[in-house]
């Protein structure tokens, strides 16, 4: 069987879809699974060890220049590698009209969900079978019984993202260490820096940990510099790609990460977590609880830095 995943962005809603595709693979052992994914993310899909094929779509890149020629060359490339699939399935789990034209395309049956479980109703219209699923399910939630209904399973037992944590980083010294994600899409939903000071220097006095701060952009680097002087042997870490990303968290002894995809990352490599929130919910974009992972903090609800020591140290005695 030939099946074609569409979900194109962004870094956490590509995760969420893994113990999806984890289901799919176990139900479908033969199955053969493509993903068409926003090129700045198209690691994550790979990531997962039954996607055998990811196909880039450059979007975001190709709106800058629409003009462009070579635009036009790379849409009309997509357009062919898409229709030149052979598709028993195709299964849009973003359920966007950005999502919807690309999967309409690859000419093969597609499903998606209904008008009334959808963000964009407008998309359903494009799909050949449109299914119900609560919109009041967490995302990884909606995945699984979206791709259960449309292939005849039910998904069951707790979500598992099936994937491995990769190297760890030749550049870390030997021994534990902590990673703190402090960056994320808008200041709103960040954590006081001097917050982080005080949970490294404790981190450091009690269990002798270094912090590594990863960044993906100037800001976050310079906030990543700022933090690293202030707590003792932390490490600023070199730029990163994705699957170098997962080797450093998945290694990592503690991890401690705002709203943002690479703390959903962590929660899919089964790492001591605690994640924070301060202007989102986490019942709707939190982390999968589990012994060793857990929310903390809500919309107006900034988490003390003694809240989160006690929090990582009970999901470390897990």
């Amino acid at each position: 069987m030939q099946l074609l995943i569409v979900r194109t962005s962004s870094m956490g809603d590509l995760i969420h879809t893994w113990p999806a595709v984890t289901d799919l693979a176990e139900h479908f052992p033969n199955v053969e699974i493509s993903w068409l994914a926003e090129e700045g993310f198209a690691d994550i899909a790979r990531l997962h060890p039954a996607v055998r094929r990811v196909i880039p779509l450059a979007w975001r890149r190709w709106r800058r220049s629409l003009l462009s020629p070579a635009t036009w060359r790379e849409m009309r490339a997509l357009k062919a590698t898409l229709q030149g699939g052979r598709w028993d399935w195709v299964i849009d789990s973003q359920g966007l009209l950005k999502s919807a034209l690309p999967a309409r395309l690859a000419q093969g049956p597609l499903v998606g969900y209904d008008f009334g479980s959808i963000r964009e109703p407008l998309a359903s219209l494009l799909y050949d079978r449109r299914l119900t699923v609560p919109r009041t399910l967490n995302a990884i939630e909606r995945n699984r019984r979206l791709f259960g209904q449309a292939l005849g399973y039910n998904p069951e037992g707790a979500p598992r993202f099936g994937i491995g944590a990769g190297e760890r980083p030749p550049w870390l010294t030997e021994g534990g260490y902590a990673v703190f994600l402090h960056a994320t899409s808008r200041p709103s939903k960040e954590w006081p820096e001097q917050a982080w000071i005080a949970l490294g220097k404790t981190l450091a006095e009690t269990e002798g940990w270094p912090v590594v701060l990863p960044w993906g952009n100037d800001t976050e680097k310079a906030r990543a510099e700022r933090l690293a002087q202030a707590m003792p042997a932390a490490v600023v870490a070199p730029r990163l790609s994705l699957p170098e990303a997962a080797g450093l968290i998945g290694h990592a002894a503690a991890v401690v990460g705002v709203d943002t995809g690479l703390t959903h990352l962590a929660n899919a490599l089964d790492v001591p977590l605690v994640a924070l929130y301060t202007d989102t919910d986490p019942a709707r974009t939190g982390v999968v609880e589990t012994a060793w992972a857990t929310n903390l903090g809500g919309i107006g609800a900034c988490p003390t830095p003694e809240a989160v020591l006690d929090a990582l140290r009970r999901v470390r005695q897990a």
